[in-house]
């Protein structure tokens, strides 16, 4: 089983889901697996269109059932530092986050999802263990390892994310 490692954080407009790993890769490496669509799909799904702040692609999760793909605006682009993005759906708009700190022997990636509305609220004890995978799903692929089974996130993290969220 993974050991759950998120936190949730009060905000002034709801919580703040927070994830970090840290590679033994130079940033810009990490940057370059965060950003490329070529190597976005070995972790997370390929994506289409034209990169950079203030324009929208197309994203497929390519671990989700059916694969599907979704429009996603990108807020701020700030190469190698910090990527923003937004999705708005049925349920409202969903922000995310990626900041990369070189700290020299290694690189920290911190995810932050900013849940603001009332359903991604209650969604905490699901939404959680899904970023852990997918940090996971990073890491695996970053570092050449075998990808974790989602299996070992869900539903045993929920209990964790449930009592953080509280």
């Amino acid at each position: 089983m993974a050991v759950p490692t998120g936190d949730v954080v009060p905000t002034p407009d709801g919580r703040d889901l927070v994830i970090t790993r840290s590679l033994g890769l130079p940033i810009e490496e990490v940057w370059a697996r965060l950003t490329d669509p070529h190597l976005t799909s070995s972790w997370y799904g390929t994506w289409e269109g034209d990169a950079g702040t203030g324009n929208t692609i197309r994203v497929q999760m390519r671990f989700e059932e059916g694969e599907p793909w979704s429009s996603m605006h990108i807020d701020d682009c700030t190469p190698p530092i910090h990527l923003g993005v937004s999705s708005t759906d049925q349920i409202g708009v969903w922000r995310l986050e990626v900041t990369l700190l070189d700290t020299g022997p290694t690189t920290e990636l911190r995810l932050v999802h900013h849940l603001t509305s009332e359903y991604q609220l209650t969604e905490i004890p699901q939404i959680g263990p899904g970023w852990e995978y997918y940090a996971d799903m990073f890491v695996a692929a970053s570092t050449h390892t075998d990808r974790p089974d989602f299996a070992d996130y869900y539903p045993s993290m929920a209990s964790y994310y449930q009592q953080r969220a509280s």
